[in-house]
């Protein structure tokens, strides 16, 4: 796994359905079998026989190898050299691999594939969250942690955007996407990947930047190993007044006002913590689009309660977390915060 990069392309000929799970990041999805196909060929494996399934196979995958090749690979030189595989550098990349390579291309396959490339992941999550120096942003919802992170980023940080990764903004209404569904986030594979290939990147010398979250993001889970180094990290807590902190999020989550009705159902969720009562006149609130005082209400009704029943206990360094001060959370108080961050030797507040 180490020489990924030494290839030219990496190629999964495993079918659609298999490479939406998970894939080999930048992977390039060349199916030898779809997935009409290869349910096909298990039913003639089971209820006919193996030959008759290799038979059928044979000419389905040599179809489709064909098809790749005059489709996308035409314009490849000789020397281009990719990396192919399958489940379990089984069949199907080897008959790719072994294409490829008589028309002179220099093509490898993965020894184990898929199988053994999750492995590898599984592994390195147990192990490279150990490595890394983290520091966490803390603080309650709408504290500009998010927004922290991307500047700590674009002023040349390595930055953990857990919740980017899990397409999640860790919160009951952080669901990004259609409607807000959780259907937006990635498996649990493809987002244990994409963990994954952050953390590998990373320069073990320089601390690494992630916001506060509960041990899921969504219907996601953190990989245990990274939860646990997180938890007893070093933390950065942010303050930061109400209405600030009301004006950036009507700001960071603009998107869910324009659908009132998927609002309307995600404060179902609201109704047995604080009663029947309270989501009735936040959904009249919801239907007179009074965004602030909704906003306002949820976060001191909800969000601030819960950040303190859980958040200052779950880090076990928040008790000696630094402490930034935000007067407001405009782009300009975000950056200086977040150059003061990167200061090793800065001042306790910034205003």
């Amino acid at each position: 796994m180490d020489a990924l990069a030494s290839f030219d392309a990496i190629i999964d000929v495993r079918s659609p359905a298999e490479f939406a799970v998970d894939h080999i990041p930048g992977a390039l999805n060349f199916p030898v079998l779809d997935d009409a196909e290869r349910a096909r060929i298990g039913t003639l494996y089971t209820q006919v026989s193996p030959f008759a399934a290799r038979r059928l196979g044979a000419a389905l995958v040599a179809r489709n190898i064909a098809a790749h090749i005059e489709r996308h690979l035409q314009e490849q030189p000789k020397s281009w050299r990719p990396l192919i595989y399958c489940w379990r550098g089984g069949q199907r990349s080897g008959a790719m691999t072994t294409v490829l390579a008589q028309i002179g291309w220099p093509a490898r396959q993965l020894d184990g594939g898929y199988r053994s490339y999750r492995r590898r992941v599984i592994a390195d999550l147990d192990a490279l969250p150990a490595q890394h120096d983290f520091v966490v942003l803390h603080g309650p919802t709408g504290s500009g942690k998010t927004a922290l992170l991307q500047a700590l980023n674009e002023l040349g940080g390595q930055v953990l955007d857990l919740e980017a990764l899990a397409r999640h903004r860790g919160s009951v209404l952080g669901a990004t996407g259609a409607g807000g569904a959780c259907d937006n986030q990635p498996g649990q594979k493809a987002f244990e990947t994409a963990v994954w290939d952050a953390l590998r990147r990373f320069e073990r010398r320089s601390p690494v930047f992630v916001e506060s979250e509960s041990r899921r993001i969504g219907r996601l889970s953190l990989p245990g190993a990274l939860f646990e180094a997180l938890i007893s990290a070093r933390c950065v807590r942010i303050v930061a007044p109400i209405e600030a902190r009301v004006t950036h999020l009507l700001e960071r989550y603009a998107d869910i006002y324009q659908e009132p009705q998927a609002l309307h159902a995600r404060l179902d969720f609201f109704a047995p913590l604080l009663g029947h009562k309270t989501v009735e006149r936040w959904r009249g609130w919801v239907e007179e689009g009074r965004w602030g005082a909704l906003a306002r209400e949820m976060v001191t009704s909800h969000y601030d309660p819960a950040y303190h029943r859980g958040g200052n206990s779950l880090y076990r360094r928040a008790h000696a977390a630094q402490v930034l001060e935000l007067d407001s959370l405009d782009r300009d108080a975000i950056i200086r915060a977040a150059r003061e961050i990167l200061q090793p030797s800065g001042n306790r507040n910034a205003h």
